[in-house]
């Protein structure tokens, strides 16, 4: 089956941390370009940040709300993508959910469109004390 699956989410105090991860079965997230997004309550889905393919360095780019406390990375094993969420602010609940998609400008256009080749079922976070 294939599919993405997120995990890691959870209650965390303001000023925690936490990671997030983004694992695939039935392809390799390695071949692919991967954002997160997250839906706050109440609103739309935005564009948290995007990593690239190995091109031949993976790059990343983030929104502006999240680019200096959160990290997109790959594991090593090639199959895993996460997001390190540090400093976190109550207003960072949300739900959080990885993409997936072969489209060679992806982390350019992510923030723009909702019809990836996959997309997980998201993982939720709050950020409450």
């Amino acid at each position: 089956q294939v599919q993405l699956v997120e995990s890691g989410g959870g209650l965390v105090q303001p000023g925690g941390s936490l990671r997030l991860s983004c694992g695939a079965s039935g392809f390799t997230l390695d071949d692919y370009y991967i954002a997160w997004f997250r839906q706050a309550p109440g609103k739309e889905r935005e564009g948290v940040g995007c990593i690239t393919k190995a091109e031949p360095d993976f790059e990343t780019s983030y929104t502006d709300s999240w680019k200096d406390r959160f990290t997109i990375s790959r594991g090593d094993a090639g199959n895993t993508v996460y997001l390190q969420m540090n400093n976190l602010k109550p207003e960072d609940t949300g739900i959080y959910t990885c993409a997936a998609d072969l489209a060679s400008n992806y982390c350019l256009t992510y923030t723009l469109e909702d019809r990836p080749d996959y997309w997980g079922q998201g993982t939720q976070v709050v950020v409450s004390s």
